[in-house]
């Protein structure tokens, strides 16, 4: 099977994506696949005349992003060794970071490779309207197979086209209420569930009511996940 639609047997991936987690689960195999250690699924939208990462999946760990920055994301996103499916894909490699022009400083390359993503792929996905990117990435240069990356961005093409609506849902909303909205930005400061319950006005057992459904929202599988999360995304 050479057609691109045959990338997605015998498996079918994408059918089976109907949560953030299965998003998580789909990329994380796919990461595997092809030998990279790790993936950020970006959406750009243009917000107040500049343009604005936002993180629909990633296994980035949260100090990693924190300190690199969405500016420097929406930079790579965008940036001149992006490729469209079809188009063989040209790594950054954090080493040889004077080549890499206006992209990237030297100083965040060094920061990217101390943190693990000594070569990254940015591979746009064409799904709809939306502006789509996936980078992967590895702590080494050369680990990701290159045939094995331009499978896989045709396959994330035909998987989150079936899924529009959750992709939207994920990098354009933001799915939490005010009171479980107000309960994780709380628990981030250090705030016990009691003390919570005390700022709010609510009993404890609401408290914990609100955050548990946050985690079920975010699909984390703890309020530390949930609150790196939403850190991430914006919301708290």
């Amino acid at each position: 099977m050479s057609s691109p639609a045959a990338l997605l047997q015998p498996d079918a991936s994408g059918s089976r994506l109907t949560s953030r987690g299965d998003l998580t689960s789909f990329f994380m195999q796919l990461a595997a696949d092809i030998g990279a250690d790790s993936y950020m699924l970006v959406a750009i939208v243009h917000d107040q005349d500049r343009n604005d990462a936002r993180i629909v999946s990633s296994n980035w760990i949260f100090d990693a992003i924190e300190l690199i920055g969405k500016r420097l994301i929406a930079n790579l996103a965008l940036g001149p060794l992006t490729v469209a499916p079809g188009v063989r894909p040209k790594p950054l490699v954090a080493a040889h970071a004077p080549d890499a022009g206006a992209l990237l400083t030297g100083e965040e390359a060094r920061l990217l490779d101390v943190l693990g993503h000594a070569e990254i792929y940015s591979l746009r996905l064409n799904v709809g309207r939306q502006r789509l990117f996936v980078l992967f990435s590895a702590a080494e240069a050369g680990k990701i197979d290159l045939a094995a990356l331009m499978k896989a961005q045709i396959k994330c093409c035909y998987a989150l086209s079936s899924i529009p609506q959750l992709i939207a849902a994920a990098s354009m909303q933001d799915p939490l209420s005010d009171r479980e909205r107000e309960c994780l930005f709380w628990v981030s400061e250090g705030k016990t569930t009691d003390e919570v319950a005390v700022i709010l006005g609510v009993s404890s057992n609401t408290v914990n009511s609100y955050i548990t459904h946050a985690i079920q929202k975010f699909a984390a599988s703890n309020r530390a996940m949930a609150i790196a999360t939403a850190i991430r995304s914006g919301i708290i």
